[in-house]
């Protein structure tokens, strides 16, 4: 089918009934099969009640009780439906799926409330958007059915497979095939596909990341539309190109997209920061092919030593910075205080000429460099003009930094591991785009100066463009729920790590991160306080951002200094353009005095449209239609590839390892067993409590730790241990790991706790594997 519900449904207004013909068009349908199939799909949802066909056209039907959500399922059958609009998780039981699979996006209607510690219960009603076009698989014969059987456990279902796929089920080489699907289930019947090709496991990296690609249907991208790109004119902007703009180059890999340039100049009590991103949103309309194009992408994909990029090659050509080249820029000013603090800022439509391009080798040569010294080290040769720039830009983003801290917001000692395939995936973005965290960074790194001028140029355009009531798209991080604080404040205290808590004995996140960091302990606790550390996410309204600082009422965040990676700065580059370019500055013609709408003085002076409807409507009506909702979507979407490819990695580093014994650190403890970290890669495999046969082990949840009940030997979070790598599966990325005893112990035989043997249930290393309605005995501490 040409269009899935969630299209159709995104077509109709909420109001109103859209004529069949303009639905039709908006849906890109011709064809009388076509046309057929619209029919029925209008049939069934309208038996649903989820719209109403009339003579006047089709419209919408709100219904309170149907929800919709994304479903994330388990290995054991266990899924759950992630509502869209941020609400409790909803359990669905297998019967209630209705053939929806894991990753599908779907509308559940809640059939039993939940309780305090009880989730509640729905069923799928409708399957909005299917996930999984295609997917990895292996082809089994079962009795008389050819079927493929998904790689991807979380699918709990066989595809049947044509006889002619036969052909694929001996091979020389190990491999797995990618399998299109040709009919979901329906009814009685089963799904039903077919062999695209073959693809080998041990191929090398190439084939791993064709692997991987393939997995997330990233092999095949659709191709740019064409489309011819609008000239800047110089005359129309402000020449800011006599200005020192230095651009900052943190990656290397091919493809990689372009950062934006920054700039420092000191005046009067504190300094003006100029943070100037590529102009991307003016070279084509709003609405147009190739702006629908680049909101289907959503982001670029870093797979390593490679981009897959969001913008189109002309695209990216046109807009590009380069030293001593003239180009087209969007720019913003931020007056900053002495202390830091953001005082005014203006936006403007700009031309910059960068005069350097600065990586991590020349500020590492800058941050070695003993004061005052004569000599200037080979790697700053080529920026002797700039270094006093350099100098005073790394000042000032570390105050900008202090107060980011000093407000909450957190930096974590989780680097990435030394990995070379990681590539620039082992260097975070400038932009924080997923996690509620950033990464500590020495404070000379190109990311580390970047990521503090973006933060607070995407504050002031998020504060004004939620003053001036324009359809931003905010950034949004919500502090971590403090029952999830708590719980690993306890953590913490278990194991002797002294905190300071407040009267109410409650602790902040930023609080518990400062206790850690001088421990022993330190990654593993830092891993628990990350887990529940809120991801950030897009919204049409304003909200607190934690990360950033900004928590008080009316805290806005609107993300646009990085429109090479995210669609929703293109967005928001769009609103500031057509603000700049088309808002009224006055009431009428008639009046004399303006407004500044560039800038912070125009707050509170403003009682007229800024903009025409004509020209706000498009904007609204795309909202309307769920386009947070999708970029959402893709944003959990980029942070799967992005840990998929990390566990790959650590997998292909532990294969040869297998058979050695390495020492290691607990990073988590569960029922079935703990998960240890083993350097240098830091891949996590799984010690299975089955494996432990010297005791009976207890688990003790509140201390994160498994007691022997004889020998009162501990096994707790942040424990140094020697385990060896048993086996090593790169395609589900799961290391069986088991403890090395000293030499000397004494063991008991495993026939004399049967206990560990009944707990093989829980062998699966996804920490989802257990029902959450399914009584587990765990001993409890007073």
């Amino acid at each position: 089918m040409k269009f899935t519900v969630a299209d159709l449904l995104d077509q109709l207004p909420a109001q109103e009934a859209l004529p069949l013909t303009k639905l039709e068009k908006a849906l890109g349908i011709s064809q009388k099969a076509e046309k057929q199939q619209l029919q029925i799909g209008l049939d069934g949802l309208s038996r649903l009640g989820l719209l109403e066909v009339s003579e006047d056209g089709v419209a919408r039907r709100e219904d309170p009780e149907l929800i919709a959500a994304r479903l994330r399922c388990s290995s054991k059958g266990f899924c759950f439906a992630l509502r869209e609009d941020g609400g409790e998780d909803i359990y669905i039981r297998d019967h209630q799926l209705n053939h929806a699979w894991n990753g599908d996006r779907v509308l559940v209607k809640v059939t039993r409330e939940g309780g305090r510690r009880r989730s509640p219960e729905g069923g799928v009603q409708c399957v909005l958007e299917r996930h999984t076009t295609s997917l990895l698989a292996q082809v089994e014969q079962q009795d008389e059915r050819l079927v493929a059987t998904p790689l991807d456990d979380r699918l709990l279902t066989a595809v049947e497979l044509p006889a002619g796929d036969a052909a694929h089920l001996d091979g020389e080489q190990a491999s797995v095939v990618e399998v299109l699907v040709d009919r979901y289930p329906v009814g009685q019947f089963a799904p039903q596909g077919h062999v695209a090709r073959s693809l080998p496991v041990n191929g090398g990296e190439a084939a791993d990341l064709d692997l991987l690609l393939t997995k997330h249907r990233l092999h095949s991208r659709p191709q740019p539309p064409r489309a011819t790109l609008k000239t800047l004119a110089a005359k129309e902007r402000i020449d800011l190109t006599a200005q020192a703009t230095l651009l900052l180059e943190p990656w290397s890999g091919k493809e990689a997209p372009a950062l934006p340039a920054l700039g420092i100049e000191e005046r009067d009590g504190g300094w003006t920061l100029w943070v100037h991103t590529p102009a991307i949103a003016e070279r084509f309309s709003a609405g147009s092919t190739l702006d629908t194009w680049l909101r289907n992408q959503a982001d670029a994909y870093c797979t390593g030593n490679q981009w897959l990029p969001l913008l189109s090659p002309a695209l990216a050509k046109a807009s590009a910075f380069k030293v001593g080249e003239v180009q087209a820029a969007l720019s913003v000013a931020l007056e900053l205080g002495a202390d830091g603090s953001l005082e005014h800022y203006r936006f403007s439509r700009s031309q910059i000429n960068p005069v350097a391009a600065v990586g991590l080798e020349a500020l590492n040569a800058l941050a070695e460099r003993k004061p005052k010294s004569r000599t200037v080290p080979a790697a700053l040769k080529g920026l002797k003009e700039q270094l006093g720039l350099l100098e005073q830009l790394i000042a000032v983003t570390g105050l900008l930094r202090q107060r980011r801290q000093a407000a909450g917001s957190l930096d974590l000692n989780l680097p990435l591991p030394a990995i070379d395939s990681l590539g620039d995936l082992a260097v975070p973005g400038p932009d924080s785009a997923l996690a509620g965290w950033l990464v500590s960074l020495e404070p000379h790194h190109p990311l580390a100066l970047m990521r503090e001028a973006v933060l607070l140029a995407d504050q002031a355009l998020g504060q004004h463009l939620a003053t001036l009531a324009l359809p931003a798209i905010y950034a949004t991080n919500a502090l971590a729920d403090p029952s999830d604080l708590n719980d690993v404040a306890r953590a913490a205290l278990a194991l002797d790590i002294p905190l300071e808590l407040s009267e109410e004995g409650n602790a902040s996140a930023a609080e518990l991160a400062a206790a850690f960091a001088g421990t022993d302990r330190s990654r593993a606790l830092q891993q628990q306080l990350q887990a529940i550390l809120k991801p950030i996410q897009l919204s049409t309204s304003p909200g607190p951002h934690a990360l950033a600082g900004l928590l008080e009422e009316g805290a806005a965040l609107a993300p646009w200094c990085c429109p090479t990676l995210h669609y929703a700065d293109l967005w928001n580059q769009q609103l500031l353009v057509l603000l700049l370019t088309e808002g009224k500055d006055r009431p009428s013609v008639r009046h004399k005095t303006t407004v500044d709408l560039a800038s912070d003085a125009c707050h509170g002076a403003i009682d007229w449209p800024l903009l025409a409807p004509s020209q706000l409507t498009p904007y609204l009506e795309v909202q309307e239609h769920g386009l947070v909702q999708r970029l959402n979507g893709r944003r959990r979407f980029l942070s799967e590839l992005q840990a998929d490819l990390l566990a790959m990695l650590q997998a292909r580093q532990a294969e040869p390892l297998v058979g050695q014994v390495l020492p290691g650190v607990i990073s988590g403890v569960q029922s079935y067993g703990f998960f240890v970290e083993v350097p240098p890669s830091q891949v996590e495999g799984l010690v299975h409590v089955s494996s432990l046969k010297d005791d009976w082990y207890e688990y003790r949840s509140r201390q994160n730790r498994l007691v022997g009940r004889k020998n009162r030997r501990t096994y707790m979070l942040g424990d140094q241990v020697q385990v060896e790598i048993q086996k090593v599966d790169a395609l589900r990325h799961q290391i069986d790991l088991a403890v090395v005893l000293p030499e000397g112990y004494e063991s008991e035989t495993a026939d004399s706790y049967p206990q560990n043997q009944d707990q093989n249930q829980y062998q699966n290393q996804d920490h989802d594997e257990i029902d959450p309605f399914a009584p587990i005995a765990v001993l409890s501490e007073v």
